[in-house]
């Protein structure tokens, strides 16, 4: 058994769940994880409620009929089992009560869909290198996802439309590990997609931090937050 590191903090165990349904822990930690779940109730709620977070997403992934290929291999899967039914009849029940196992499958077919669902959204056939799910900050409602295909650019995506008062703006902030501060990424209008070039910002990093937050109408005027952040979440790396 895998017991809870003293020192983590309710935020590190978030952030920890967060990258568990998103699939992208290495195979060492997601089995850490998986252990841990099972006498866990903290851990366990929190990989819970990252799942419902973001399972409104794959509502932008619509259906994609499997190729040829896929189904020759499925059917050559399916003839193999059948050839060996007291193997399977004798592993079944081990197998089905497997409940850390289902997760990982849960886990795995949800950041599939997420992927999926922005791509269709940008309708571009190039893979994301990171991504961030921007949500509130009250009700975990996801409400933006950003996407880069490399380090330099990054697309906001939004997946509503969303009021804001007529005298305020929407800024977009982006800080790394090891930066002194945000940094403005402009001015964002409700419902707008946009493509952010990042030339003068260092390469983008896992974990990095993307925020909107409510400003004047021209902005902050001293160059960094001083609204309510409305969205928030952290970059990562997903090939």
């Amino acid at each position: 058994m895998i017991s809870k590191p003293t020192n983590e903090t309710p935020e590190e165990l978030d952030e920890l769940a967060s990258e568990y349904v998103l699939g992208t822990l290495s195979a060492e930690l997601r089995t850490q994880v998986q252990q841990r779940l099972c006498d866990e109730p903290e851990l366990r709620a929190a990989v819970d409620a990252w799942e419902r977070r973001l399972l409104g997403l794959a509502d932008l992934a619509g259906p994609h009929p499997p190729s040829p290929h896929l189904w020759q291999r499925i059917e050559r899967s399916v003839n193999s089992v059948s050839r060996q039914p007291s193997l399977i009849a004798a592993q079944s029940l081990s197998w089905w009560n497997l409940l850390p196992l289902w997760r990982g499958f849960a886990a795995a077919g949800l950041v599939a869909t997420l992927l999926l669902g922005a791509l269709m959204l940008t309708q571009t056939t190039v893979k994301p290198t990171y991504l961030v799910v921007l949500v509130g900050p009250q009700d975990k409602a996801p409400g933006w996802v950003i996407q880069a295909s490399n380090p330099r650019e990054i697309q906001l995506i939004p997946l509503g439309i969303f009021e804001i008062p007529a005298d305020k703006a929407l800024e977009f902030w982006t800080k790394a590990d090891g930066w002194q501060g945000p940094v403005s990424l402009g001015l964002v209008k409700p419902g707008q997609t946009l493509s952010i070039p990042l030339e003068k910002l260092p390469p983008l990093q896992p974990n990095q931090l993307f925020e909107l937050t409510l400003e004047n109408p021209n902005g902050s005027p001293i160059g960094k937050p001083t609204g309510p952040i409305q969205f928030i979440g952290r970059a990562v790396k997903v090939i």
